[in-house]
């Protein structure tokens, strides 16, 4: 699958549609005390996260048993469906995963195995999108960028 992760492109919408191929997952419900862990699964650690604005955060999760890395989108007040979105992209394998619609109360999970290699991840609500590149590489600086349309 070819990943596009870039979100300052022409069409940020576009660019977190991750290509033409975007497989759009049921949305998911509203669920009070949503956590990364109880939507990527049991063996899972939040690694990392980024403010979505004031509207929610990208939470990046990793799971040392089978080496996968989960991004999960959580929204601060769930409510009326949005669309918001969860990615993840590995340069170094070029294997990515991507979650877009509109949703309630999260977006996500997406899961790719990125063990020991740099992550590229982030996620949007409504018009705010962040993405965090070279993330999760040791002594690598990451980069993060915040983007509201």
């Amino acid at each position: 699958m070819r990943f596009t992760h870039s979100i300052l492109g022409a069409t940020a919408v576009a660019a977190l549609s991750v290509g033409a191929t975007t497989a759009l997952a049921a949305p998911a419900s509203a669920a009070p005390n949503t956590t990364p862990q109880k939507v990527c699964g049991s063996g899972y650690k939040t690694v990392n996260s980024a403010a979505v604005g004031s509207l929610g955060t990208v939470y990046l999760a990793y799971n040392a048993t089978n080496g996968n890395n989960c991004v999960v989108t959580i929204r601060n007040n769930p409510g009326t469906a949005v669309d918001m979105s969860a990615w993840i992209y590995v340069p170094d394998t070029n294997e990515g995963d991507d979650d877009y619609g509109p949703y309630t109360s999260y977006a996500g999970p997406s899961y790719v195995i990125g063990k020991g290699h740099c992550v590229d991840w982030g996620g949007s609500i409504a018009n705010t999108y962040v993405q965090v590149i070279g993330s999760n590489c040791a002594s690598l600086k990451e980069q993060r960028t915040t983007y509201t349309r």
